[in-house]
């Protein structure tokens, strides 16, 4: 990747691009300060970033960029690039969550294997015991993914972020637009990540005109009541649940039928997403 402008500043740079970031970084500022991150151990700690994207995505003639051309790039200075490079204070990338990983199996598993699955293609509620006749229960799934985990913990788990819940005849029926927990903060802070990137770099992806554009589209409306708003809101979680599990669905079997794994090396993050807001700005535009 070739820079547009090396080292040009803002005033160098396109009008309606700051007016996205500006956009883009409210939430997140708003975020940091909920959690009281404050700009001068913010500002200290995105450096890092900065450097890890000039020296990943920005190499000289196929050559990693030396410390010179990395400052020359982000502007970090000289003597963080290099102590950044030698790993010092370097912050290290946190793990997923044990829960997200096998969180994230389990539920793929259960709205997506038609072992699972209604006659309308739905997650059916479990018995939470193996049964006699071998038929589908939540003991069945966790083992169907690690043999390592007890069923019980998990179940207690998901009780706990909101994911399932437990019937009185002892079934277990799963939260299907819980792909995100209700409870967990650690859960749903590593979806954060994973998500927003995603969704991110594709559409940095189609500003740069890179080839072939990746499907990044949305619906936008203004002037609703909030009984408009609300009954938007529910056909939107259906559709998308809807898409969202077709394309769980197809790509477990396309894993099943894998014959290889000489070439799997890449991956897809497919997702939607519906924002509701009542404090519009007045001065904001129609569309």
């Amino acid at each position: 990747m070739t820079p547009k402008s090396v080292n040009g500043g803002p005033e160098h740079t396109s009008s309606a691009l700051l007016s996205a970031l500006r956009q883009l970084l409210r939430p997140l500022f708003k975020l940091l300060i909920s959690h009281q991150i404050t700009y001068p151990w913010f500002s200290s700690f995105i450096k890092s970033i900065y450097v890890d994207v000039a020296i990943r995505y920005f190499p000289v003639d196929g050559k990693v960029p030396n410390d010179s051309r990395v400052t020359f790039l982000t502007g970090v200075h000289r003597k963080d690039v290099r102590r950044l490079r030698q790993g010092k204070n370097k912050e290290k990338p946190e793990p997923m969550p044990e829960a997200v990983h096998l969180g994230g199996l389990l539920v793929s598993r259960w709205c997506g294997d038609p072992l699972f699955q209604n006659d309308s293609g739905h997650p059916m509620p479990l018995p939470r015991r193996l049964q006699k006749d071998q038929s589908p229960s939540f003991e069945s799934l966790v083992a169907s993914v690690s043999k390592d985990i007890r069923a019980r913990a998990v179940l207690d788990e998901w009780l706990r972020l909101g994911m399932v819940t437990l019937s009185d005849q002892d079934f277990v029926y799963l939260h299907t637009e819980a792909f995100i927990p209700e409870k967990g903060f650690n859960e749903k802070a590593y979806y954060l990540g994973q998500n927003l990137e995603s969704h991110i770099a594709a559409c940095v992806h189609n500003l740069e005109g890179e080839q072939p554009a990746m499907m990044e589209r949305s619906v936008y409306y203004d002037g609703l009541s909030s009984e408009n708003i609300e009954e938007l809101q529910q056909l939107a979680k259906q559709v998308s649940m809807d898409g969202l599990q077709a394309v769980n669905r197809l790509a477990i079997k396309l894993r099943k039928q894998r014959k290889t794994a000489s070439n799997v090396t890449g991956k897809i993050n497919f997702g939607v997403y519906f924002y509701r807001a009542q404090d519009l700005d007045p001065n904001e535009h129609e569309k």
